[in-house]
């Protein structure tokens, strides 16, 4: 399911082997190379998130054994970045969906950290405001497309839509269940106008979830990151479980396929994150334009 870099070709018997160089260069361990589409949920497959261990880190032990090759992937990050914004043609909008405590907030933080932040936009969907509820559910979402030559992040997403409207009953079922349909549409028509789409699911476990929550009453620095209603919602587990699997299984479509990363432990969905936003830049694959005068012929005096 991921490749292991190779070790070096022993040499055979009689043979000389090559020099040594001097210094040596330091060890470090083979490293599983994560594979994107791994993570993928197939259009069209029926999702139950007790197939998925929200704490498989794919045989890694540590953030130590995956910091050089982390390093690597959020450095290509920032250069692919720069060439997007350079070309100013497409955008790329990578949706984080998540329960409470899943690390939508750190995972931005951790994969993003060397973009230049001009070409970056998060945005945070809160609860809609009075303007908001008097249009269509999509109207803030695609008010916050990111334009041509950005990254964006949704921190929460029109998804909410389909998960927190319909575990609190906000609106009648005829009015959610259509929901799935409208975002494929909508998403269709931006990835057939100028947008990829990166959708992610951080999925951790409930104890870890109620790890995370004593963390925040036990640390003075987290109190502010505690809200006594994230209890009534974690109450609600098997309920946000149902609508996140429905929401899975209905809008993984091959244009804006979503992802489901183990987020149990921070470093490793770090890990994954980054290399599925890197290789979504890969494939987009954006390049410098070309100038419309001769660099040689110019000279600056």
């Amino acid at each position: 399911m991921y490749d292991v870099q190779r070790e070096q070709p022993r040499t055979h018997a009689g043979s000389r082997a090559p020099a040594a160089s001097w210094p040596p260069a330091p060890f470090h361990p083979p490293v599983a190379v994560v594979k994107a589409k791994e993570f993928q949920v197939a259009p069209g497959s029926k999702v139950d998130l007790d197939d998925y261990d929200p704490d498989d880190t794919r045989g890694h032990k540590s953030a130590d054994e995956v910091a050089g090759k982390l390093n690597e992937k959020l450095a290509n990050i920032a250069r692919l970045q720069e060439r997007l914004y350079a070309e100013g043609r497409r955008a790329l909008l990578i949706v984080l969906q998540g329960m409470d405590t899943a690390g939508k907030d750190g995972t931005i933080k951790s994969v993003l950290r060397d973009v230049n932040p001009q070409g970056d936009i998060t945005t945070s969907f809160k609860v809609p405001s009075k303007e908001e509820l008097a249009h269509d559910f999509l109207w803030r979402v695609e008010a916050r497309v990111p334009p041509r030559g950005m990254i964006g992040v949704f921190n929460r997403s029109h998804y909410e839509d389909v998960v927190i409207v319909r575990v609190h009953e906000l609106v009648p079922k005829d009015v959610w269940s259509r929901r799935y349909d409208e975002i494929n549409d909508f998403e269709r028509r931006l990835v057939e106008s100028y947008v990829t789409f990166v959708k992610i699911f951080l999925h951790i476990s409930k104890k870890e979830q109620k790890e995370r929550l004593e963390d925040r009453l036990k640390e003075e620095d987290k109190h502010w990151k505690f809200n006594p209603d994230d209890l009534k919602e974690r109450a609600r587990w098997k309920d946000y479980k149902e609508a996140y699997e429905d929401a899975l299984s209905r809008c993984s479509t091959k244009w804006a396929p979503w992802h489901i990363v183990p987020a149990d432990k921070k470093w490793y969905r770090n890990f994954v994150v980054a290399d599925i936003v890197e290789e979504a830049l890969r494939e987009m694959d954006p390049k410098f334009p070309q100038p419309s005068f001769d660099p040689a012929a110019i000279k600056v005096e």
